[in-house]
Order: structure tokens, then sequence, then C-alpha cells
């Protein structure tokens, strides 16, 4: 999608990404790669104790994949050459992510400001949907920079006459 394009989907859905499903396995992987090895999340008694039915994923978890959703459910800008994760300015965890569940994202791009030539800061809201859920699991403002190669200048065809 060229830039200018985009810009004039400010205020709307852009993109939806691909499902992902978040299994024991990939929980268990994230507490290991955390050290956050609460029982709500690794021990599947303990957490059908604690009222959920199971373990649950963690929220940051969920967060984390809003990178592999970006790759899938938003637009590819034409000519750029890189991206950059620039931060987030708010996040809320609204519902947890039972384990065996999938989720995928929503994007609304809020906006599209060019900081230099070519260079572009993009605020997009994410919304996380839990397959067969009501309730998204989290909401985001997420930042990301990029930069696009410019538009290739035209040149004069040449006709092989001299024009002296």
């Amino acid at each position: 999608m060229d830039i200018k394009e985009l810009k004039a989907n400010v205020g709307s859905r852009i993109g939806t990404s691909e499902w992902v499903e978040v299994g024991q396995d990939r929980i268990d992987a994230f507490a290991d790669t955390t050290l956050d090895h609460e029982p709500i999340h690794i021990d599947p008694e303990a957490a059908r104790d604690l009222g959920f039915g199971g373990t649950i994923a963690h929220g940051f978890l969920t967060l984390s994949l809003l990178a592999p959703f970006y790759k899938t459910g938003y637009p590819k800008i034409d000519r750029r050459s890189y991206g950059l994760n620039y931060g987030l300015n708010k996040v809320r965890f609204l519902a947890p992510v039972k384990c065996g569940k999938r989720v995928r994202g929503h994007f609304t791009l809020l906006e599209l400001v060019e900081k230099a030539p070519n260079r572009y800061q993009l605020t997009s809201e994410v919304s996380v949907e839990i397959e067969g859920e009501d309730k998204p699991a989290l909401v985001a403002e997420w930042l990301t920079f990029v930069e696009i190669e410019p538009e290739a200048v035209a040149q004069p065809e040449e006709t092989g006459q001299d024009h002296a």
C-alpha cells in the first residue's frame, strides 16, 4: 500500500492478522524465558482451583504476539526500507487468554505523521481478539516508525535524436 493511501485510511481498520494458538508449550516457553513461573500460567490444577478452568497466558505473552500479528495483519507499505517498534502509549489487559485458545490482532490506524522526508510515525490501535469470546484480551495503542525509499524521479525518454 502506498503511504498516501495508508494516510487516507487514518481512523479506519486497516487489517486483521492470522490466528495464533496459545498452547501450554508456548506459555511454558514464555514462563522460562521471563522467569515468571506463577502457577496460574504453568500449573493446570492450581489454575483450575483459582477459577480459570485451566492455565492462562501471561499478559505480556499476549502483548508479545503483536509482532507476528503485525507481519500478517498490517498492510505492507510500498518502498518501505525499514520499520521500528517505537513503543506503546497505553496497554490494557481486558480478558485472560485461556490455554488452547486462538488469538488474532485487529489494527486501526489512528495517526500517521511525517517526521522527516520519507520518515513516518504511525500510531495504531491493536485489539487482540480471543476466538469465541466477546471481550478482547487486550487493547493497545502502538507506535511504529517507518522509512520509505523516495519515489524514483521519472527520467525523460531517450529518443536517439540530437537536439543541438
